[in-house]
Parts: structure tokens; sequence; C-alpha cells
């Protein structure tokens, strides 16, 4: 669905969008018609040539059939990456679900695969690894003495599995300049985003740019800082597990809140620590019920 609302920005970055599924052409068709996807091209591979070609076949269904079904491992490797709710029949003939990033000449350039099945890059999540970010959805957005703040998330809306991302755009004032990592280790306070999370939340590493060496003559002392606009990415991981499914199942829409907190700097003063209030809303997607129970999730 959110390629189908991405398209025409995906198309202007030159790329062409293909969804690959063992689901049969009459299920492919019945999905699209009840999420009005008329753009991206949905492909069966009802045989699973494809999956075995691009080396991406789940033999772990397969392992919860066979006569090892009830060894701990494979039990574990089914929730993992079949049917973490223990659903039955299992669906022989799935991929392990990813996106592949292919050039003019076929040529596989990026990929992006996942250690739990249900979760997955959205596209905003996966062009922003690309280096090639595509509009973000504007959140809140402050000022202060020493910095200029907008918020900006890569989805208006989250389901189960969805990995996007928050970012926020931050210009110190002239003269000023805020503190990297790496300076924390000479007592600084390095700028970063607190967030306050629900329990089926789960936060990946902040990605922090490259950033400057500032020098303090008067210490003879030098520590990384950004002086210029920057962007500070995190990264969030929407939970896949039963309960989580259920907490989230019980809400249409999430109100993150968080703070960001620096120590700002010019070339006489140290200011005191600060923080800024932000807030992010998301919708919540339903996940697709009728096509999840056809793949037995």
């Amino acid at each position: 669905m959110e390629l189908q609302e991405r398209f025409e920005e995906l198309q202007a970055e030159g790329l062409g969008v293909a969804a690959i599924s063992y689901d049969s052409e009459e299920v492919l068709a019945a999905f699209a018609e009840r999420h009005g996807i008329t753009d991206v091209a949905l492909l069966s591979d009802d045989d699973s040539a494809a999956i075995r070609s691009f080396g991406i076949y789940n033999h772990v269904a397969e392992e919860g059939l066979g006569p090892n079904a009830e060894d701990p491992v494979v039990k574990a490797d089914v929730l993992r990456y079949v049917a973490v709710f223990g659903a039955l029949p299992i669906a022989v003939g799935t991929p392990f679900p990813g996106t592949f990033v292919v050039d003019r000449q076929g040529r596989v350039t990026a990929r992006f695969f996942e250690e739990f099945y249900r979760e997955r890059n959205t596209a905003a999540n996966i062009m922003l690894k690309l280096g090639t970010p595509i509009s973000g959805i504007a959140g809140s957005s402050g000022e202060t003495a020493h910095l200029e703040i907008s918020a900006t998330q890569s989805d208006p809306a989250i389901t189960v599995g969805s990995r996007f991302h928050l970012a926020l755009d931050i210009t110190p004032k002239p003269g000023m300049h805020v503190y990297a990592p790496g300076a924390d280790d000479g007592g600084y306070r390095v700028i970063g985003l607190t967030l306050d999370l629900p329990s089926f939340l789960r936060l990946l590493p902040a990605n922090y740019p490259k950033s400057e060496i500032y020098t303090f003559e008067p210490l003879d002392e030098r520590v990384p800082v950004y002086q210029e606009p920057f962007r500070l990415v995190q990264e969030v991981v929407v939970e896949g597990d039963r309960e989580s499914s259920a907490k989230l199942a019980e809400i249409d829409a999430l109100t993150l809140t968080g703070r960001l907190d620096y120590q700002a700097c010019d070339d006489r003063i140290c200011y005191d620590p600060a923080s800024v209030p932000l807030t992010w809303t998301l919708t919540v997607s339903p996940l697709d019920r009728q096509r999840a129970v056809a793949a037995g999730q």
C-alpha cells in the first residue's frame, strides 16, 4: 500500500517498482482491489521459481512440516521465519521477505532483509538508507537561543512490523556549535533524541552524520561538533510479536513524545544543557487479515 502511495515519488527518482509473491493471481488481484493498488506491479510466483532463483526460498516452512517439526530449534525458527502465531497450515513456498534494488542491467545494487519475517522497511526508510530520501511528513518544530529544529517522519502510518524513521533537521545559530558523539569523552553533552516509547516500539541505534573537529585554543582542546545544519535520524521498529500486535490493534493513532537534549557553546561561553520537547503523530493501519490468513500468518 505504501508503494502505491509513494509510486510517483519513486518514479521521479528513476525507479520502477514490482512486488513478487508466492500468492496466486486471484489472491493478488483481490488484494489490489481492496487497497486500490493500480500502479505497482504485483507479480505471482506461485511455483516459487523466481523466489528460488533469487536464493530467498523459505526452507523453514518445509522443516516445520517435516519429521523434525517438534525439534525446539525448528519450532523456534518457524516462529521467527514463518508464523509467529503458530498458524496452520504453514504456508510452503514463501520467500524470506525483503527488498532488492536492481539497476538497469539487472544487477543487484542493494538489498534489505530482516531477521524477523514480520519486520519490513518502508519505501521511505529504504530511500533514506540509499542516500536519496523522499519526502517526509512534517512534525513539530521549534527554536531556541542556540538552534532551529524541524522534525519529520518517514511515513504517516505504521503497522505491525514497520521499520520507519524519525528525523530532526537541526541548524545551529551563527557562532554556535553542539557536540557530536565522542565529545562525551571530554565531559560534554552529546546532542541526542530521547523518546517515550510504548512497549510495542523498539529503537535502533541513532544515525549521526559526520562531525567536524572544533579546536578551543585557550585549553588546546579538540572535540567533535556540529556547526553547520545537520540531520539526526532515529530508526524505529514496530514489534511483530503476539502481545505487541494485540496492543497495536487497540489503537487508531499514536502520538510519540520525546525531547532533544543538547549543550551549545560559542567561542566564549558554554551554555547550560537544554532540552526541547518534540512530538510525532502516526496513524495505525491494520494488517490485511484476509491475505495474512491465506499465508498462514
